[in-house]
């Protein structure tokens, strides 16, 4: 009896197209010959060789959100964080400086905390709503700041327009994370920023269901930098992630929308509740930066919410509990509604006082709204802040 050797499937043929992309998880791509390998990595064919190097999924994702952002050559890589450190690294080496807006998400503090800093690079924040404190904060080896149009919990609004010629005049990369507000509202490299990153698993998704960051870059050779860089360090993209995005990110539109409308109701509901010692969000006139928010992001204030309900723990339970069943969950962008409570999620690694400093109360919460109908959501989130008072 002799062996037989393993025959791969050969992929059938059809002179019709599928409408749906096909998912492609191969990590290998085989050419007939070894000059046909060297036509691939040196330009003169278009294809794919090792997944870690690029694959049809994370190529067709990038190319649709490039499309929203208006870059060329953005590279979809394994989540959020990830896409934030390629920046850096594609714009910062040991011996400089890298500043972050104070109230960046949880663990891109962390990232400039602990991560950088053993790497070598010096590190500091600033607040991001005040030209003047980030002139006073640049040192002569200041070579990126790292900020959020809209800050991670606490929705105050970077002035984008002062830090980016600020920048520009000393020659400073700017990174922008553009996860709150989506291309929809902001468009970073339109407005002279050098980088935007997403957490695609947030709001572009949409369904909690990929993980997924994506990076791009305003300069040709930064692009080339970011894709060496998220090749060389393994960052690579899951294809059924990628596969998934893709579904979501069709309905992002109608998503962001019926989002959004949502939470300006809420906002006004918990202010006008009598229940609820601060509402927070970019469209309510009394938010401390809603002419910045009305001059950067126009009607899209977006789909997130913060509050401070004064009290305890205790009271923070109470809430979480009473608000069921919207999911309390440390995440956002869902199509489905769900509460956050930073001092026990992402910004658990903050000190009670440093917490405070930014603003972040034991009884503050963030809600990511999703397409549920607008008056349940407010029906419950009221009922569920009054239920919680009478903890106090």
């Amino acid at each position: 009896m002799t062996d037989k050797p393993i025959l791969r499937p050969v992929a059938p043929t059809s002179a019709a197209k599928p409408l749906v992309s096909p998912i492609q998880p191969s990590v290998v791509y085989t050419t007939p010959t070894p000059d046909a390998l060297d036509a691939l990595y040196e330009g003169g064919e278009t294809g794919f060789t090792y997944s870690r190097e690029g694959h049809p999924n994370a190529q067709s994702l990038a190319g649709m959100i490039d499309a929203m952002e208006g870059a060329q050559g953005g590279v979809v890589v394994s989540s959020g964080m990830a896409a934030v450190v390629i920046a850096v690294l594609a714009a910062a080496q040991a011996g400089d400086h890298v500043l972050g807006g104070n109230q960046l998400y949880g663990r891109s503090l962390r990232m400039m905390n602990e991560e950088l800093p053993r790497l070598g690079m010096e590190t500091s924040l600033f607040d991001p709503t005040d030209v003047a404190a980030l002139e006073a904060a640049i040192q002569p080896n200041t070579k990126v700041i790292l900020v959020e149009v809209v800050s991670n919990p606490t929705l105050r609004v970077a002035d984008m327009d002062g830090i980016i010629a600020v920048a520009k005049a000393r020659g400073i990369k700017v990174i922008v994370d553009n996860t709150f507000t989506t291309p929809r509202a902001y468009q970073p490299l339109a407005a002279g920023a050098d980088f935007v990153v997403h957490s695609v698993t947030k709001l572009l998704s949409g369904h909690s269901d990929a993980l997924l960051g994506y990076v791009a870059a305003a300069d040709a050779d930064l692009a080339e930098r970011l894709d060496v860089i998220a090749t060389t360090w393994g960052f690579t993209a899951c294809p059924w992630s990628c596969w998934t995005a893709e579904r979501g990110l069709l309905t992002f539109d109608l998503r962001f929308e019926q989002a959004q409308r949502s939470a300006r109701a809420i906002a006004q509901a918990l202010g006008a509740s009598g229940v609820v010692e601060r509402v927070i969000y970019p469209g309510d006139p009394a938010h401390p930066d809603h002419n910045r928010a009305r001059a950067l992001l126009g009607d899209h204030a977006g789909n997130m919410v913060s509050f401070e309900l004064g009290g305890d723990r205790a009271v923070s339970n109470a809430f979480a509990t009473a608000a069921a069943p919207l999911a309390f969950a440390p995440t956002l962008g869902d199509v489905a509604t769900t509460i956050s409570h930073p001092a026990s999620s992402s910004h658990r690694a903050l000190t009670v006082e440093a917490r405070a400093a930014l603003g972040m109360g034991e009884t503050f919460f963030r809600i990511s709204v999703g397409i549920e109908p607008t008056q349940m959501l407010v029906d419950t989130l009221t009922v569920a802040a009054k239920t919680a008072k009478q903890t106090r």
